[in-house]
């Protein structure tokens, strides 16, 4: 099983430069919707058979223009939220920086637990987990390879991805998971293996193949929260040398 993980557009709060966390009411952008236009037409070929998506409407709104394009009904999951920041909720990143609980955050993740919220130890489970069993309930149902989407936050799939390559969660920051990026995971019996990480201008064709193509034989290694500051759609990897599939 395959998983595209999408984080969301950028947002009215990445701007403000504010964690958001679950308030309600965070829109995307101009831009924000721009990057949604985009993501549907990378993803719109590829033969995606799910979507699931936090249920916040950053998330929602970003898979929108892609669920439309395939013709598939988005599944709003709970278990790919954003973090409960509890009382950090709304306030501005200028002001939290000063707080003793950031440096915890930034070096020692597995620690840190929010005022009146979640703590990032508890955050990695509840994704990892709904993750990898909606992945296994796909191979269950369909016997074959599936190709599906989960969109959700930066810290969320940062969280996946370090479980994923298999370190310790006090190492996620030093995973980039922009706005409307696409790190891709495939999950086999044995391991996960991550395709992609922080994607926002290649060649993704290659997740087109077919289930018969990835047979046990390629089970094993086979060929990504920041506000990004270019203003293009794709973040301006598109163009960037070592970003194109060659």
């Amino acid at each position: 099983m395959t998983v595209i993980l999408l984080r969301h557009g950028v947002s009215t709060s990445n701007t403000a430069r504010t964690l958001a966390g679950r308030s309600p009411g965070v829109d995307l952008t101009d831009r924000g919707r721009e990057q949604a236009q985009a993501v549907a037409a990378r993803l719109g070929a590829l033969p995606i058979e799910l979507i699931a998506h936090s249920p916040l409407e950053r998330c929602a709104r970003t898979v929108a223009p892609l669920a439309q394009k395939l013709g598939l009904e988005p599944e709003p999951d709970q278990a790919l939220a954003e973090v409960d920041y509890g009382d950090w909720t709304g306030r501005t990143l200028d002001e939290l920086v000063k707080e003793p609980l950031w440096a915890v955050v930034q070096r020692h993740a597995s620690a840190a637990v929010f005022p009146a919220g979640e703590g990032l130890a508890q955050v990695q489970h509840r994704a990892v987990t709904a993750i990898r069993a909606r992945d296994r309930e796909l191979a269950q149902q369909r016997g074959r390879d599936v190709l599906w989407v989960a969109c959700s936050h930066g810290d969320v799939i940062k969280s996946v991805l370090a479980d994923a390559f298999g370190i310790h969660l006090d190492g996620f920051q030093r995973i980039v998971v922009e706005p409307a990026s696409l790190s891709v995971v495939r999950y086999t019996p044995t391991a996960p293996f991550v395709w992609r990480v922080n994607d926002t201008g290649t060649d993704l064709s290659a997740l087109a193949a077919t289930s018969e193509q990835r047979s046990e034989q390629r089970a094993g290694p086979v060929p990504g929260g920041e506000v990004g500051a270019a203003a293009s759609t794709d973040n301006g990897n598109a163009d960037r040398p070592d970003s194109r599939s060659e």
